[in-house]
C-alpha cells in the first residue's frame, strides 16, 4: 500500500522539480496531488508520463494525505504548515519559515537523518520537518565526512548562486536582460537591485545590522543546527548570471591534520558526493554540468598553506534539486525506509 502525497507550490520551479523527482525515483505513492494558488487552479503539470491538473490549496482536505511537500514560500508555510500538520499529514517545508524553530528538525539526510527517529517518537510533534537553504544543503553534504574525520573549527565560504534561487522571476530577468543587451536595448532591473546579465551582485536577501545579508546568516545558523553548533562560519553570498546550480568556494580549518589526498578519498566514498578533481584544464565541475544532476560535486581539493590543518575546495550542485526538491524527497524516503512513517490507510 503506497502513500498519498501532496505537492504545494506545484506550478513553481521547485514544485515542478519535486514532481519530476518523485517520478524519477519511483517514490512509493499511490496518489500524487498537485496544489497551487486559486489563480493557478487547473494548470497542467507533468508527473512522469502523466499530466496532473493543479488543485486549489484553499479547498483541499489533507486528512487523508500522508506527506505534504511544500514549496510555496514562508507566508504560505506559516499559514498552512501547522494546519496541515494538525491533520496528521507530515509536512516537509522548503521555505525558511520553520528552519530555526527549536522543535522542528532541519534535515539533510546524508548528514543528520538520525534526528528523525527522535522527532517521530515525540507524541507532541508538529508534523513539520524543515528543508535547509539551498546553499547550506550542498555545503553540509561536503563538510560532514570531513568533520567526522578531522573536526571542523572554521569555515569561510563564498557562494556563486544562480538566478533560479530567486525563482522564475529571477530566471526571466536574466533571460530578458541578456536579450536586451544583445539587441542594444535598455536593460531594466526589477527582480534584482542591479543588472544581473554579465554581472555579479554581492547581495542575496536583506541586509542585517552587522553588515551580513540574511542569506549569509542562514548559512551560518543552519550549518550549526544541522552539523555542529561549535563550527564557526562566515559567508559571502553572490548572485551570478547562471540559470541553474549554485557554486561555492570553501575554505576549511580543522582541529586535526587532513591532507588533500585523504580528503579526496573520504569524499569519494561519502554519500551524496561526487569528486571530479583532475589538476588539468577542464578537470573540475561547473554549474552547467551539475544542472539536472543529484550529486554534490567537489573539485579543486587542495591544502591551504596559510593556516595549519586547512583545506580549500570547489563545490557545485543543482540548487533546484539537492538544494530543494531532491532533499525534501530524500527526507520523505528516510522516514519511510526507517519505518518511521506508514500510510494512513495501513496504519489504520
Amino acid at each position: 500500500m503506497g502513500f498519498k502525497v501532496a505537492v504545494v507550490g506545484a506550478t513553481g520551479n521547485v514544485g515542478r522539480a519535486m514532481l519530476d523527482i518523485l517520478a524519477e525515483r519511483a517514490f512509493p505513492a499511490d496518489e500524487v496531488v498537485a496544489l497551487a494558488s486559486t489563480r493557478s487552479q487547473g494548470t497542467e503539470i507533468s508527473y512522469g508520463d502523466r499530466t496532473l491538473k493543479s488543485k486549489a490549496l484553499d479547498h483541499y482536505d489533507f486528512s487523508g494525505t500522508d506527506i505534504c511537500l511544500m514549496s510555496a514560500g514562508s507566508a504560505v508555510a506559516k499559514e498552512w504548515g501547522p494546519r496541515i500538520g494538525a491533520q496528521g499529514c507530515m509536512v516537509i517545508d522548503n521555505s525558511s519559515c520553520f528552519r530555526y524553530d527549536s522543535d522542528v528538525p532541519l534535515v539533510v539526510p546524508e548528514v543528520n537523518a538520525h534526528v528523525l527517529a527522535e522527532y517521530m517518537a515525540n507524541p507532541n510533534r508538529r508534523n513539520i520537518i524543515a528543508n535547509p537553504n539551498c546553499s547550506t544543503a550542498q555545503l553540509v553534504v561536503a563538510l560532514k565526512p570531513l568533520h567526522d574525520r578531522a573536526t571542523i573549527k572554521r569555515v569561510v565560504v563564498s557562494t556563486y548562486q544562480s538566478v533560479s534561487g530567486a525563482g522564475k522571476d529571477g530566471m526571466d530577468e536574466l533571460d530578458r536582460q541578456t536579450k536586451a543587451l544583445y539587441s542594444l536595448r535598455d536593460v531594466e532591473a526589477k527582480k534584482f537591485p542591479k543588472r544581473i546579465a554579465f554581472n555579479l551582485i554581492p547581495h542575496i536577501d536583506v541586509f542585517m545590522e552587522d553588515g551580513y545579508t540574511k542569506e549569509e546568516w542562514k548559512m551560518n545558523v543552519e550549518t550549526k543546527k544541522i552539523l555542529d553548533p561549535k563550527i564557526k562560519l562566515t559567508a559571502t553570498c553572490v548572485r551570478v548570471p547562471v540559470f541553474i546550480s549554485h557554486s561555492e568556494a570553501v575554505n576549511v580549518e580543522f582541529e586535526q591534520p587532513l591532507s588533500a589526498d585523504e580528503a579526496r578519498d573520504i569524499l569519494r566514498s561519502a554519500p551524496g558526493c561526487l569528486v571530479v578533481d583532475k589538476r588539468e584544464p577542464g578537470g573540475y565541475i561547473t554549474p552547467h554540468e551539475a544542472a539536472g544532476e543529484d550529486a554534490t560535486y567537489i573539485s579543486r581539493i587542495r591544502e591551504d598553506i596559510t593556516v595549519e590543518n586547512g583545506l580549500a575546495f570547489w563545490c557545485v550542485s543543482d540548487n533546484l534539486r539537492k538544494g530543494a526538491a531532491l532533499n525534501a524527497i530524500q527526507i520523505a524516503e528516510a522516514l519511510i525506509n526507517r519505518k518511521l512513517l506508514l500510510p494512513k490507510q495501513q496504519a489504520a
